[in-house]
């Protein structure tokens, strides 16, 4: 029920006596020989379930999906998607299968399923067999390979001339054709849209009349295209930590992301002066952290994870903070921050930006983010820079820079999925990679179908937090039961 525009937990009584969100990705990179493809006329049909490969621990079964590369060509070259499931915990209360939707994009979702079980509710797990795949171009579904030593070559976004901007474009079209040549014909089919038809495979290769679907991150815009796609297939969708596909321009796209990072940096800030256990705490947190920027932007600072080499500021903000704000483990980066502080400077070095995982045209293949020049460029990073003007550098501009140059086969567009059955999203309030105000959009965008369930806290990732989202979740997935529009659970204290 609601109260005060929170959503209380209760326990499945009734239905107990029945029954009962990035960044790992997926790199591939060496020499490696371009993919034998084969003929596929069709979808195989059944799934043929064996046990995983060791080390997979027991209860673990995988299968392949054969699929074809290009839809507009069912009859040409076809590709295995690597599959994985759990079979219900309580056969007698089986409801049907659940298929999450993995993030990234270049998360494994076959490795989700088999090594990471645990990220399930005991109730969802009980009640639905767990199934997830790699989605083409990922982990052991044909993997975007590109040749290492040219993904470590890869300009550094902080570009500081028109010079530089030719040189990255240049760049771009040096790797997507190395790229292609060793991926194969699936490199230029790695849209979500794709995606989405290779899903409705899979949904009917369980057997399932219709979808139950969990996507987290970048795996919501697999849901929500699917329900755009298919919104008389729809059992239940979860869209956790939601991704707007409907942004317009590059601008939008970058200040969007920004602010999200921000408002988490904020909230750090907020909960260091506030705890007496934070390793900052009655310190001036910003200035502290501009000091360490300004270090890294020296190469003075050295990477706690590799004595002896510089850290860059664009590192220190996207592998150090931002990847802490993905967990809201602020008592962890306030102790990292701190032991850094405490470090000496070490002498003065180069320092490179990290490669992007091979999993990067995926990305691309969806979002249209052109920039004319370095002069628009440069335009953008101020914007950046004013909208977050503690976390320079941030991912999403690198992102951006990636995909200079690169065709979007998916480009963005408003939802319009009619005729589809309640979807509940579910977002944190302070999200730093999917910020709120995205999950607002997209649930406006489904109208009354989108019902939007907010986590009141911190973090990427909301559907376990707590008894009052997870029993939110799993009330909708098994019972089909929406919490009350504008309903929001509390933080849980980390």
């Amino acid at each position: 029920m609601l109260l005060r525009g929170r959503f209380l937990p209760r326990r499945h009584v009734a239905r107990g006596a029945a029954m009962a969100v990035g960044a790992a990705m997926a790199v591939v990179t060496g020499l490696a020989a371009t993919p034998a493809v084969h003929a596929s006329s069709s979808v195989t049909g059944a799934l043929r379930w064996a046990p995983c490969d060791d080390p997979a621990p027991p209860g673990a079964e995988c299968a392949t999906l054969s699929v074809p590369v290009d839809r507009a060509h069912p009859d040409g070259p076809g590709l295995d998607l690597a599959v994985a499931r759990r079979k219900a915990t309580d056969p007698g209360a089986r409801i049907g299968s659940m298929v999450f939707g993995p993030g990234g994009p270049g998360d494994s979702g076959v490795e989700m399923v088999v090594d990471r079980i645990s990220r399930f509710s005991p109730e969802v797990r009980r009640r639905f067999d767990i199934v997830s795949f790699d989605p083409r171009g990922v982990g052991g579904s044909n993997p975007v390979t590109c040749s290492s030593d040219l993904l470590a070559q890869r300009p550094s976004p902080e570009l500081k001339s028109q010079a530089d901007f030719d040189a990255t474009l240049a760049y771009n079209r040096r790797l997507r054709a190395d790229c292609r040549a060793r991926t194969g014909p699936v490199f230029d089919h790695l849209d979500t849209a794709q995606t989405v038809r290779d899903l409705d495979a899979l949904r009917a290769a369980l057997g399932e009349r219709r979808l139950t679907f969990h996507g987290s991150s970048y795996g919501t815009l697999l849901g929500a295209q699917y329900a755009e796609t298919y919104p008389r297939r729809v059992r239940a969708i979860v869209l956790e930590s939601v991704m707007d596909h409907s942004v317009p321009t590059t601008r939008d796209f970058l200040r969007f992301g920004a602010a999200a990072a921000e408002d988490s940096f904020q909230e750090f800030v907020k909960w260091c002066d506030g705890t007496a256990d934070c390793a900052l705490h009655g310190r001036d947190v910003r200035d502290v952290w501009q000091g360490l920027l300004a270090q890294a932007g020296r190469g003075e600072l050295e990477d706690p994870a590799k004595p002896g080499t510089a850290l860059s500021s664009s590192d220190l903000v996207n592998k150090i903070a931002f990847r802490k704000f993905y967990k809201a483990d602020y008592a962890g980066l306030a102790r990292e921050i701190a032991g850094m502080d405490a470090s000496r400077p070490m002498p003065a070095s180069p320092t490179s930006t990290a490669p992007l995982p091979a999993a990067t045209p995926v990305f691309c293949s969806d979002w249209h983010l052109p920039v004319r020049d370095y002069q628009e460029y440069a335009s953008l990073v101020a914007m950046m820079h004013r909208t977050a003007p503690d976390l320079p550098h941030l991912l999403p501009l690198h992102m951006t820079a990636a995909c200079l140059g690169a065709p979007a086969t998916n480009p963005q567009h408003r939802l319009d999925a009619p005729g589809a059955p309640p979807i509940l999203l579910a977002n944190a309030l302070h999200d730093p990679a999917t910020g709120y105000p995205w999950a607002v959009s997209v649930a406006r965008q489904l109208g009354r179908s989108g019902v939007l369930l907010t986590y009141e806290g911190q973090g990427h990732g909301s559907v376990t937090s707590g008894p009052c989202m997870e029993e939110a979740v799993d009330g909708y997935l098994i019972d089909l039961t929406v919490p009350p529009r504008g309903a929001g659970c509390p933080a849980v204290p980390s």
